[in-house]
């Protein structure tokens, strides 16, 4: 099992600050990281990016500072956590997802933000440009909304037979229209039907696999999501028990059964983060630096959940898969 070394904030309220009264630990620069999930969807993410404040000379606990604030799901509380950030005047601000980055962003135009999220920032008022993002933010786009399209391509590569697919998309999400509309273009150009399905609760996934048994869809598209991550193994019995084949935006829906994902690597995004914030911590400003695009994607199967839904995986598709799990 991975080490989770975090400092959590429960309850929404802020715990007591990472450090200690004393001259020494005062001078240290202080890192806020917002995200609107938990801590342990978040692991993979802090320990890249860890690595790269390392990389640039900061270690956490002995020349940084870091304060990590979760809102748990519960993204109303975001607002309020990201101005709690500001008034602490950290540093610098790392956000992780849409929710968490326009809640720092309204809470403060002052502090750095590098950003991790998955629409164009130009869009989302974000930045100015990506090569010149004017401003106090700056970070990366790991193209949540425009992989959709791919991400059904494959699904139709893998299940040729297929012409009905149930979307599942949570509502809530700032991304869920931009995914949507990538995945209805999707399916227009390859002549698929969707029936979609506005999911936000652990009891409506219940309910839509429930409606299949009706429906009778032919695979299910997980749209990118928070929640949907958090429902993982929830979602990869409901797909198994229905005979269903799905497919998911990260690999670790795959590592927890579910048949296949393709997506940006998370992780690789956050060390851009940590990258980025090391620079503003030695004097580069967010204005100057550049949104950067993900240039590294997963395509993961899962060749036992294969096995169960009677799959036969095409050798195409597992010739160009990044990891096969048995």
């Amino acid at each position: 099992m991975r080490r989770r070394e975090f400092i959590t904030l429960l309850g929404g309220a802020v715990a007591s600050w990472p450090f200690a009264a004393g001259a020494q630990q005062a001078a240290m620069p202080v890192i806020g990281v917002l995200g609107a999930t938990s801590p342990d969807l978040a692991a993979d993410f802090l320990h890249s990016f860890r690595e790269a404040l390392k990389d640039t000379g900061f270690v956490e606990s002995e020349n940084v500072a870091i304060v990590y604030v979760w809102a748990e799901h519960q993204i109303d509380r975001l607002p309020g956590l990201a101005a709690e950030l500001t008034r602490r005047r950290v540093a610098a601000l790392a956000t992780i997802g849409n929710a968490a980055t326009l809640a720092s962003k309204a809470a403060t135009t002052t502090i750095p933000i590098v950003f991790q999220v998955g629409d164009d920032p130009v869009r989302l008022g974000l930045v100015a440009s990506l090569a010149r993002p004017g401003g106090n933010l700056t970070g990366v786009n790991f193209f949540a909304g425009e992989l959709a399209a791919k991400r059904l391509e494959l699904l139709h590569e893998l299940v040729p037979a297929a012409t009905r697919v149930a979307v599942l998309i949570n509502p809530g999400n700032p991304n869920a229209e931009v995914v949507l509309r990538d995945v209805q273009a999707g399916a227009r150009a390859m002549g698929l039907q969707l029936q979609v399905h506005n999911v936000a609760t652990p009891g409506e996934i219940d309910a839509a696999f429930a409606t299949f048994v009706r429906e009778r869809p032919d695979a299910v598209f997980v749209g990118p999501d928070p929640f949907f991550r958090a429902r993982r193994v929830q979602l990869a019995l409901l797909a198994a028990h229905h005979r269903l084949p799905a497919t998911y935006a990260l690999r670790d829906y795959a590592e927890a059964g579910g048949l296949m994902s393709y997506g940006a690597s998370l992780s690789d995004a956050f060390r851009q983060v940590g990258s980025y914030v090391g620079r503003i911590l030695k004097g580069a400003k967010a204005a100057d630096l550049p949104v950067v695009q993900s240039t590294k994607f997963e395509l993961v199967i899962n060749l036992q959940a294969g096995r169960i839904l009677g799959l036969n995986v095409p050798s195409s598709l597992l010739a160009r898969a990044d990891e096969v799990i048995e």
